[in-house]
């Protein structure tokens, strides 16, 4: 029998606010007050953290303030993207058994995998390419991401329908290593657009949608049903904007840590992202982590597990960093998207190689 998955649009909203509604979303899916639901969302000229991102270091906050860009940080993980009115924002709000898939790293295949055969209905040839990107001969066209929250996934992405890259550019701090990693003399040459690869074919937005749904439920047992937002789910997001994620002291949370010249900072890249760790010491040889902020483009849900971590190495001796760690995910429930345990050891000894000392 197939599952039956409601299908919303929300429109264009502010930045925060669509956060804020996404919040209300699983909040709901896990109440059993909604069903499982594809939500479609627009946003104005915005530039998106990501959960565990700073600020500063992603985003040029002061040509944004400038130029009429919102600021927004989500709730979850991955890059700092800039979304404006030509992109079409698209999510599944599901229960865990829905689809019958219980891996992250195996759902992000498979949802991409249906969009991008959605997007090739339309006449461009779309691939996934893992770990979380659909791609048109090796450009970006979509990029993905999302997190379990107990039963319930979100996994969202944007179709680049149209855009401004000159925007985009501006609007975020590209790190050098992501260009030359791919050969690329700018951000703007990595993606691709509905527009560029159709022209004069390009459909209209209800046609984009159609597509995606006829991909999804091409791929899985669903049926699609339209439907509203319900009452609740609007005056819960407002709450959750109203108190968090409409708040610059949310979307400020980690901004710029590495601005304390007694902080230690090392920076990993590996298949799951990258990780930036930013580490205080004390005692009378420095031989104990006072706390530890770890920042970067990596997956894990729940969305909890890094101040979780966080909190569990605070005072911790260098050399038993290593073991706390291992313990930490060995002692979890945690989903993660290609990062690992080692990819953190390996950011948080790199920020202490900068002090002439090692952990483990």
């Amino acid at each position: 029998m197939s599952i039956p998955f409601r299908v919303i649009d929300t429109g264009v909203r502010e930045g925060r606010a669509n956060i804020a509604f996404d919040a209300a979303l699983i909040e709901e899916r896990q109440a059993g007050r909604v069903p499982d639901t594809i939500r479609f969302l627009r946003f104005p000229p915005t530039a998106l953290v990501g959960r565990h991102q700073a600020l500063s270091r992603e985003v040029n906050v002061d040509y944004c303030r400038e130029n009429g860009v919102g600021t927004v940080r989500r709730i979850t993980g991955g890059g700092a993207i800039y979304l404006d009115e030509g992109q079409l924002g698209w999510e599944l709000v599901f229960h865990r058994s829905s689809l019958g898939i219980a891996a992250l790293p195996d759902l992000a295949r498979e949802i991409c995998t249906a969009v991008a055969n959605g997007l090739t209905s339309l006449g461009v040839d779309a691939r996934f390419r893992p770990r979380n990107d659909i791609e048109v001969d090796g450009r970006k066209i979509s990029g993905t991401g999302g997190f379990f929250d107990g039963d319930v996934l979100i996994y969202q992405g944007t179709v680049l329908v149209d855009m401004q890259p000159e925007k985009m550019v501006r609007a975020l701090k590209i790190p050098e290593s992501k260009l030359a990693k791919r050969n690329l003399d700018s951000a703007a040459e990595r993606v691709t657009t509905l527009k560029a690869l159709l022209g004069d074919r390009l459909p209209d937005l209800d046609t984009v949608k159609s597509a995606l749904l006829g991909g999804i439920e091409g791929r899985f047992d669903i049926e699609l049903q339209d439907g509203e937002p319900t009452e609740r789910e609007e005056s819960l997001a407002q709450a959750y904007f109203d108190e968090e994620i409409g708040t610059d002291e949310f979307v400020a949370e980690i901004d710029d840590p590495a601005a304390d010249a007694t902080t230690l900072s090392g920076h990993h890249s590996g298949a799951g992202g990258t990780i930036d760790s930013f580490v205080k010491l004390e005692g009378p040889n420095l031989g104990i982590l006072q706390r530890v902020l770890i920042t970067g483009d990596f997956f894990v849900t729940p969305p909890r597990t890094v101040f979780d971590l966080e909190s569990r190495l605070q005072g911790s001796r260098l050399e038993e960093i290593d073991d706390v760690v291992d313990a930490f995910f060995e002692s979890s429930e945690i989903d993660m998207l290609s990062v690992t345990a080692d990819d953190f050891k390996a950011s948080i000894a790199n920020a202490l190689s900068s002090h002439g000392v090692s952990s483990g």
